[in-house]
């Protein structure tokens, strides 16, 4: 199968391990203490532990999961918000299908359906927007979620409304931006990194250009990186060479995907549509500045916070749950009190837990099972 096979060779895979040994043979700080790498991608981190790339690695490479996942870092009152639109006489309230489970304060948006509320999974915004044109007696509401990956598609879909003169569809706009993200990480004094994997999927709308500072100014080296076996364990050698070299640069390992100016149509229409917020909550981060967007003024018409009456309240996440720090690399998901006993995929008590591409849904449908038998991930590779 053409683009898949191709990047689950074992021999391939084998060869790109012993590259990495050999650059850590190379790196003098590796004899001091472990070199930290953070995979800021959701979906790095699940094709780590699908793979069982983790368990290949040396032991001197630790991970470091980051906030790359959108549904994550939703703080509890936005999911409140949700509620309250879902809840509002005559509102369809559209939403992907990972934020369904994450708990709000009150309830989730699967509790909210389950006693009434017309809350409808959409597989792009043009799904809620027919909605619109089906049902023009009633107010659509689309669940804007996603780093700059998913922004392009709510833009274009707005200007569509637009032209189509349609105007009972809104968007709830929660969508983030990695740029701001990266920094406010790198600007903790809790880390320690050495180095980035990049999203890929991000990367294919914004380009490589925008992760220059990381390089520049805090001498970190990027490697932007794909999503299949033999991407991850390219990038992580790829990073290696530069640290062994002492190169801080912003590297392409995904060029088959992702262009060094990005796609300027989808950019254009991210512009066009959308601002940027002068701060945005996040969970576990706290306050980012200019690290979310909202619509302009122009298309305040489409804007559900504009629109409808929310509460907006700021809520703490439950004590026991460790989200934040897990989010912020201090904590595994498995160091977390209540993984695996009072929260596991079934009942949540975080988002991490729920979303497709959190890392303590990661850990708990793959970690475990490399934890109790490591050489799992090679026979994984082998068969892969």
């Amino acid at each position: 199968m053409k683009y898949v096979d191709e990047f689950r060779d074992p021999a391939k895979a084998r060869y790109l391990l012993g590259e990495i040994n050999r650059q850590i043979e190379q790196i003098a700080t590796c004899q001091v203490r472990p070199l930290q790498l953070m995979e800021v991608c959701g979906g790095h981190t699940h094709a780590l532990f699908k793979y069982g790339i983790e368990t290949l690695l040396p032991e001197v490479i630790e991970l470091v999961h980051g906030p790359g996942c959108p549904v994550c870092v939703l703080p509890m009152g936005r999911v409140d918000d949700c509620v309250a639109l879902a809840e509002q006489g005559g509102v369809i309230f559209t939403t992907f299908g990972d934020p369904m489970r994450v708990p709000g304060s009150r309830k989730s948006l699967a509790q909210a359906k389950a006693e009434g509320a017309d809350i409808r999974m959409v597989y792009s915004p043009l799904d809620a927007l027919k909605l619109a044109r089906q049902h023009p007696e009633r107010e659509v509401v689309f669940f804007g979620l996603g780093f700059e990956t998913t922004i392009p598609s709510t833009a274009f879909t707005v200007l569509q409304a637009e032209r189509e003169g349609i105007n009972n569809f809104s968007v709830f706009c929660n969508h983030i931006t990695i740029i701001p993200t990266i920094k406010a990480i790198l600007d903790s004094p809790d880390m320690q990194l050495d180095g980035f994997l990049g999203p890929g999927h991000v990367s294919m709308v914004i380009g490589t250009r925008p992760y220059g500072f990381i390089a520049e100014r805090y001498h970190k080296p990027v490697v932007i990186a794909g999503f299949e076996p033999l991407d991850v364990l390219q990038a992580v050698a790829m990073v290696l060479r530069q640290i062994a070299k002492r190169r801080a640069e912003v590297e392409n390992q995904y060029g088959r995907v992702v262009p060094q100016e990005g796609n300027r149509a989808a950019l254009t229409a991210l512009s066009q549509v959308f601002e940027v917020r002068e701060y945005f909550e996040w969970r576990g981060l706290g306050s980012i500045d200019y690290s979310g967007v909202r619509l302009r003024q122009r298309y305040a018409r489409y804007d559900a916070e504009r629109r409808f009456s929310l509460p907006n309240l700021k809520i703490a996440d439950p004590k026991a749950c460790q989200c934040g720090e897990v989010l912020k690399g201090i904590l595994k998901p498995r160091e977390c009190k209540v993984f695996g006993t009072a929260c596991t995929p079934e009942t949540p008590l975080g988002a991490l837990m729920v979303s497709s591409e959190g890392a303590c849904a990661a850990y708990y449908r793959f970690g475990r099972l490399q934890q109790q038998t490591p050489a799992h991930s090679r026979e994984t590779m082998d068969q892969a």
